[in-house]
């Protein structure tokens, strides 16, 4: 195997490190749990680990030589720090797109490292304008909607929330997160709604079909 210099050792860190550090300064933009220094270590780590697995053992004879060994467990081994950015709030799970940007990163820092320059660069290019035109796409979309909290009182009994979340669902009215809190002396379950609510919705009409739904106890409008 041809030994590899080091300036281009080098490079490969340092086009790591750029590469990295611009899907990071999006992550870190909107304040997610992995940011900016988070993802250039990444793409770096998984870099070098890369160049260690290629060229490390190059003068060893008696090492049986596979380059993907390490690299192997770079894409597996970055799942339990992404599994540190993933949050759960009720019913709601936050941090998969950082999660996810994280795993790509680790992939970019895998091309650089094999020398794959175009790969790493084309890839980064993809995931910086999936996350940034995307998401101002996303963020466009929900702007056009309002979220509202309710609270309900139902029987605790069989089939009963089903009931209020196909009414919401007849009224497009999404579910961003629900938070269940049951008594089981008084036989009922407390429900609090995040609802996604459409622009054009007639709440106060809608509201009062679902406090008449059969089971609905009682219902603490927004306003």
């Amino acid at each position: 195997m041809t030994p590899i210099s080091e300036i281009d050792i080098t490079l490969r860190l340092v086009i790591s490190c750029i590469l990295g550090g611009l899907i990071g300064f999006e992550r870190e933009s909107l304040d997610r749990p992995a940011g900016l220094r988070t993802h250039i270590l990444v793409c770096i780590g998984s870099t070098l680990m890369t160049l260690v697995s290629i060229y490390g053992f190059s003068g060893i004879d008696t090492v049986t030589k596979d380059p993907g060994r390490i690299a192997a467990q770079v894409v597996s081994g970055i799942g339990f720090l992404g599994a540190g950015t993933i949050l759960r709030e009720g019913l709601t799970v936050t941090g998969l797109t950082t999660a996810a940007s994280l795993w790509v990163v680790a992939g970019i820092g895998l091309a650089i490292g094999c020398g794959f320059y175009f790969a790493g660069i084309a890839g980064t290019a993809l995931v910086f304008l999936t996350l940034v035109l995307f998401g101002q796409m996303e963020r466009r979309h929900w702007s056009n909607k309002c979220h509202d909290k309710i609270k309900i009182i139902v029987r605790d009994q069989p089939g009963q929330i089903g009931q209020v979340g196909i009414f919401l669902g007849k009224h497009n009215i999404g579910i961003k997160n629900i938070t269940m809190h049951h008594i089981p002396e008084q036989k009922v379950i407390n429900l609090e709604f995040v609802l996604i609510i459409p622009a054009n919705a007639d709440m106060i009409q809608i509201f009062a079909e679902l406090a008449e739904i059969d089971g609905v106890l009682s219902l603490d409008k927004p306003w």
